[in-house]
């Protein structure tokens, strides 16, 4: 026992020895994403690392690993939770595996355009959603954009909920996205994003839906005949920090890393959405042929929609709820006021 004790005391010595970090010491912030490099994204987050490395005079240098180098986005959304990496570029609906109240971002046809969207998130849900983020472990560090998912398949165009009905649809892993297609009748498969391609190779999957960027950037153009405009769910994504990491950086380096939100969030947003009609543009070239559906064929989309919101609803948090309730009350306003 004696000697055992020794040790005991002999490796607690040794810890308490070892020199502490300096506040001269150089901090590295790796962050994940499954954003390949040649995207709007990777110019984003490319940004982020010359404002951050110069703003903090040095001492804070960002690393960070494009397509899904680290694993997938629940995956490094853990990672980051768990403190493994300090840092993740994620979607909302990857991110909602930890933090459900974004799950209220993802009901399908929630927002009617981006600037309503945009309204929301740097309004009146920013409190709330930044104290979920903290409950979990998280600071969210600011606000970019997956954008406007829509349908791509092999099958053919998706004009109503009928033209899903039994196919095998690549869902995100997210509880809204599985129950909107079961409202629509589609028979839905979660599985990550890294595995997309080869499931529509191999026939696994005769689908998905995400946004004309992501599909273009992630290769899942080349088993892709058909893409139809719906615009179904408006998917914001965000980089989001450990909140250990954080909160142990001195106050005026943590002022640099959110300093970017001003400066990024716009740009963001402006160069993602200029890009979006511009690939559309180029689909038929890749050999995907693109449908935007009429007003009445989008409305056959209404009300199974609302028996999606209102399936995710009955079996959200209290505080789901009480975001819900924000949100959906804040765009009445908005609407009634002119979206002004």
């Amino acid at each position: 026992m004696r000697r055992i004790l020794l040790a005991v005391f002999s490796l607690c010595a040794c810890f308490f020895l070892l020199p502490r970090a300096s506040a001269d010491d150089v901090l590295t912030l790796k962050i994940a994403t499954v954003a390949p490099e040649g995207t709007p994204w990777s110019d984003g987050l490319a940004q982020f690392k010359a404002m951050v490395e110069k703003n903090s005079g040095g001492k804070i240098k960002v690393k960070v690993f494009f397509g899904g180098m680290l694993g997938d986005e629940n995956e490094t959304v853990q990672q980051t939770q768990r403190g493994q990496i300090q840092g993740v570029a994620a979607s909302s609906g990857a991110i909602a595996s930890l933090v459900p109240e974004l799950n209220v971002l993802e009901l399908p046809y929630l927002f009617k355009t981006a600037t309503e969207a945009d309204h929301i998130l740097d309004g009146v849900s920013s409190a709330p959603l930044e104290k979920a983020f903290r409950s979990k472990g998280l600071v969210l560090g600011f606000w970019s954009e997956n954008g406007y998912r829509c349908f791509g398949s092999s099958f053919g165009f998706i004009k109503s909920p009928a033209d899903l009905k039994g196919r095998k649809m690549r869902s995100q892993e997210n509880p809204v996205h599985l129950e909107m297609y079961k409202a629509f009748g589609a028979s839905p498969v979660p599985i990550p994003t890294t595995e997309v391609l080869t499931s529509l190779q191999t026939g696994v999957i005769q689908g998905y839906d995400n946004t004309a960027l992501y599909a273009s950037a992630a290769q899942w153009l080349s088993a892709t005949k058909y893409f139809t405009i719906t615009n179904h769910i408006y998917q914001p994504a965000a980089i989001v920090f450990n909140k250990t990491f954080f909160d142990a950086l001195p106050a005026d380096q943590q002022t640099v890393l959110l300093s970017a939100r001003a400066d990024l969030v716009p740009k963001m947003r402006k160069e993602i959405r200029a890009l979006n009609p511009i690939l559309l543009e180029n689909f038929p070239a890749m050999k995907v042929q693109v449908y935007t559906p009429t007003a009445t064929e989008l409305a056959s989309f209404d009300a199974p929609a609302k028996v999606a919101r209102d399936a995710y609803m009955k079996k959200a948090s209290s505080g789901e709820a009480a975001l819900y309730k924000l949100v959906t009350d804040e765009l009445v306003k908005y609407r009634k006021a002119g979206g002004k």
